[in-house]
């Protein structure tokens, strides 16, 4: 297939860069006022060609639709401390108006048979190029540390299996999955202790300077 892949992905990129640092000030903003941020850190990245190949392949997307029925060419993960953290940020992003909500997807609630826990959201996003303005759709991923830690464990052993996992792998991966959650769950009945601590160590930070 004849692309011009560069010139193709180059808004994703710019899209990912400004969400980024979208994301990445409105944790600051939390921060500089002194209060808990629900979001603990922020990564992007842009499909590589490879992978849109596979995937355009495997779910049969003809190169005219890609824009359409390819949701995460450009994707955000959102990372938080605790799990009512996720529901803030999908809050405050329901709330923006430079970005729009197209769907969303609580696999926190609602977890994958694999045992994955993720809020995902697709959004409609504009970048403005040289010749103009162009939306573009985006996924963000929110979700904890353990259920991060789990998704990448997950994503690392699926390299490996092409999502066919060998029974006690994926019996294993379900129970880590679910220990993971309970972990969420505990760290979430000590969230006051836990950011009442963090107030105190930033602001004694602060002092050292």
């Amino acid at each position: 297939m004849n692309y011009d892949w560069d010139n193709f992905l180059w808004p994703y990129e710019e899209a990912v860069r400004e969400l980024k640092v979208k994301f990445r000030s409105l944790r600051q903003s939390f921060l500089t006022k002194g209060e808990h941020s629900p979001i603990e850190f922020v990564v992007g990245r842009v499909k590589t060609v490879d992978s849109i190949k596979e995937k355009m392949q495997r779910r049969v997307i003809s190169p005219d639709v890609i824009e359409t029925d390819m949701q995460d060419i450009a994707g955000i993960r959102i990372v938080c401390q605790f799990v009512d953290d996720i529901y803030k940020v999908v809050d405050l992003i329901h709330a923006r108006d430079d970005m729009e909500v197209i769907e969303e997807r609580d696999y926190v609630k609602n977890a994958k048979p694999s045992g994955y826990r993720s809020y995902h959201m697709v959004i409609s996003y504009t970048v403005y190029l040289p010749t103009g303005s162009k939306k573009l759709l985006a996924e963000i991923q929110i979700r904890t540390l353990a259920m991060n830690f789990w998704a990448t464990v997950e994503h690392t052993l699926n390299y490996k299996y092409q999502g066919s996992y060998p029974k006690d792998i994926s019996e294993r991966l379900k129970s880590t999955a679910e220990t993971a959650y309970k972990l969420d769950e505990e760290m979430s009945l000590i969230k006051d202790e836990v950011q009442e601590a963090q107030k105190v160590f930033t602001k004694n930070k602060g002092k050292e300077k």
